[in-house]
């Protein structure tokens, strides 16, 4: 697994800082400022852990005295039940960066746990899970690393890394032909890939020098018809890519016909975040 981090973790969890707290956290006044406390995090289902930089920043940012152990790392497997960390210091501290911190945690993971299980069905097949840039806004680079954490693999990051000639393109461009040269002329050192909808439009494709070629909706048949000619291709095989009504039923019939991916937009675009809880002790007034 790719784990490099972003580098906007901290300008993201500033800016949802700051929807939270406004002027001041007025609940977590109530508390003495000199009350400390110590905190565990548990999962309630089991996961793919992810999101414990951003989990760590909310705390930093709110208070750099609030420590924090971790008991598993991203991309871990955990249980139902599991202590994910545990935290100590200012109880002010913890209660304020306490929702936000679960929010990036939560989301995060459910992103992971949901590439997992695409890329547990695609395991022991050439095929390699795929996301999309169907994100929620503002978090793209934080689920593009749970993906890597599921055991996915990044597609381009944005529209400013990569090309991907779709239907619209090639109708301005004139030709599927015409497209690719365009893009080769003007973008040196990218993937360029183009979007197909029928073997007679593969065919095109092919005589091109076009990087991958993304198979939309296609059966299975054509599928496999795809992965005969792109082997044959005079200077090499080149990538394919299926997309598009692709469900965890379909998906191992899909990776067995040979295709090198499978884009999934719902690995970060319907995001179930997974139930996380933190627990504050509670104090012990006898020992004070």
């Amino acid at each position: 697994m790719n784990a490099s981090l972003p580098d906007d973790i901290e300008a993201v969890v500033a800016a949802a800082l700051r929807e939270d707290l406004g002027a001041g956290d007025l609940t977590a006044a109530l508390i003495p400022a000199a009350e400390r406390r110590r905190a565990t995090v548990i999962t309630r289902e089991s996961a793919v852990l992810c999101g414990a930089a951003w989990f760590e920043a909310c705390f930093r940012q709110i208070d750099p005295a609030v420590r924090i152990r971790w008991r598993h790392q991203d991309a871990d497997a955990v249980t139902a039940g599991a202590t994910l960390c545990d935290l100590e210091g200012p109880a002010r501290a913890l209660l304020t960066a306490e929702r936000t911190a679960l929010n990036f945690l939560q989301t995060l993971s459910g992103t992971a746990t949901a590439t997992r299980v695409y890329a547990d069905v695609v395991a022991g097949t050439r095929c390699r899970i795929l996301d999309t840039r169907k994100t929620l806004p503002g978090l793209r680079l934080a689920q593009k690393y749970a993906v890597r954490c599921g055991g996915g693999t990044n597609h381009r990051l944005g529209l400013y890394d990569g090309v991907l000639i779709k239907e619209n393109h090639i109708a301005a461009a004139g030709s599927i032909e015409a497209a690719v040269h365009a893009a080769r002329a003007s973008n040196r050192g990218v993937l360029v890939e183009i979007e197909v909808e029928s073997l007679q439009e593969f065919d095109a494709a092919l005589t091109t020098d076009v990087d991958r070629i993304m198979l939309d909706e296609f059966t299975l048949a054509d599928m496999r018809a795809a992965v005969g000619r792109a082997a044959q291709r005079r200077g090499g095989r080149v990538e394919l890519e299926a997309s598009g009504n692709v469900t965890l039923e379909s998906l191992r019939a899909v990776a067995a016909t040979g295709v090198d991916f499978v884009s999934i937009g719902a690995i970060t675009k319907h995001v179930r975040a997974v139930d996380l809880s933190m627990r504050l002790e509670t104090a012990d007034r006898s020992r004070q």
